[in-house]
């Protein structure tokens, strides 16, 4: 899963883009941004970051839970940020021009790349990049032609939560949540992630248990391919209760038992007080997130940013932020760093047999990520529709 995206599959992601305005921003290849600077600038003073909540915390939210402060002290780059809900948000964000750093998961990375809102940068001036599990480095959702138009930052799976006392047995298999006769168990209370990227979660589910439909990449459907997703979805979607995107709610509706199975992420098992609520990685896999820092392509203050994304990937910073968030930090040095001292072994932290059964976020478009070229595939824009169609 580590080969990089040839110039026309970044050509064919301008396709992908759902909005016109966005698909207005799409130029050339000789146009793209993919010329990093050689040498950092005098850093100008102040950075303005775009992130997931919880990824740039500097006490005001909890006083002890800080390591933006830091980061101002040590650099004179003061910092303002903002934080947002989806992907599909932080992308129409980034669009403003506002932001010079943005943290974005595999299902918005390309889709910036390929609306020209993301530029190339230069590893060599991030020099904690070269701690970094080697398996998180040159990935297909931040990296074309050999590339880097990032650099990582944490990353987990989307798990199997469940309420062991509404079930016969511990679930092993995605099959309680898209077999309708499991899903009949918990009518009602069964929940999924709220974004078309969870199609995947039902391309995975049917590329293990129906293989005659040919699925080799849950993120790379043909039309045929979709179809059989959306299908199982909208079969599951007659037994859900809510779909979630803010995993506050997730904890809520599982601790009172409005939810008792769905997808979830693992920070969210681990703050759930309700000790009959289990978690598992199903036999089949599962979909998960590396998220990527980027540098806005009309970013105002470069050299902050750098400071920036080199600060982020530091041992102690990395390790704050990611035991926080609830996700594996992105090196072993950083794991030394955390509070906790089994929580690079609770979130499998470098371990590669583990990430070899995550299919992490991607952005679809039409030139198939599988490798096919007697088919064209579903684009973001499709299973955006798709979505729509899906929840009704």
């Amino acid at each position: 899963m580590k080969t990089t995206l040839r110039r026309g599959q970044i050509a064919a992601a301008c396709l992908a883009i759902a909005s016109a305005s966005v698909l207005a921003g799409c130029g050339s290849d000789d146009d793209k941004k993919t010329d990093a600077v050689e040498k950092l600038g005098k850093t100008e003073g102040q950075v303005s970051i775009l992130a997931w909540p919880g990824y740039v915390e500097d006490g005001s939210n909890d006083p002890k839970v800080d390591w933006v402060s830091a980061f101002e002290k040590e650099t004179g780059c003061e910092v303002t940020s903002k934080v947002y809900g989806t992907s599909d948000e932080a992308l129409n964000l980034a669009k403003t021009g506002e932001y010079d750093v943005i943290a974005a998961s595999g299902d918005l990375s390309l889709r910036l790349i390929a609306s020209e809102e993301a530029q190339a940068i230069n590893t060599d001036l991030v020099p904690n990049y070269a701690n970094v599990y080697d398996f998180l480095k040159d990935t297909e959702w931040n990296t074309v032609d050999g590339v880097n138009y990032g650099v990582p930052h944490g990353y987990g799976a989307n798990l199997l939560l469940f309420n062991k006392t509404t079930l016969d047995k511990a679930p092993t298999s995605w099959g309680a949540v898209f077999e309708e006769s499991e899903l009949a168990k918990n009518k009602g209370k069964v929940t999924a992630y709220d974004s078309p990227i969870y199609i995947a979660d039902a391309a995975l589910y049917l590329m293990k248990t129906q293989p005659d439909l040919g699925i080799e990449n849950p993120y790379a459907l043909d039309e045929k391919q979709l179809d059989a997703a959306v299908d199982l979805l909208k079969m599951q979607r007659k037994y859900v209760g809510e779909y979630w995107s803010d995993y506050l709610k997730e904890i809520q509706a599982f601790e009172t038992g409005d939810s008792t199975v769905g997808t979830t992420w693992q920070v969210i098992k681990n703050n759930i007080k309700n000790k009959d609520v289990g978690v598992t990685l199903p036999t089949e896999g599962a979909t998960a997130w590396n998220d990527t820092w980027m540098l806005s392509s009309q970013s105002k203050h470069p050299n902050c940013a750098y400071k920036w994304m080199d600060y982020i990937l530091s041992p102690k910073a990395n390790a704050q932020a990611t035991e926080y968030f609830g996700e594996a930090p992105n090196s072993p040095q950083a794991c030394k760093e955390t509070t906790d001292p089994k929580h690079c072994e609770t979130y499998h932290a470098g371990d590669e047999k583990y990430a070899e059964q995550l299919w992490f976020w991607r952005t679809p478009i039409k030139e198939c990520l599988d490798g096919r070229t007697d088919v064209e595939c579903t684009d973001y824009a499709q299973w955006t529709q798709a979505w729509t169609e899906i929840k009704g």
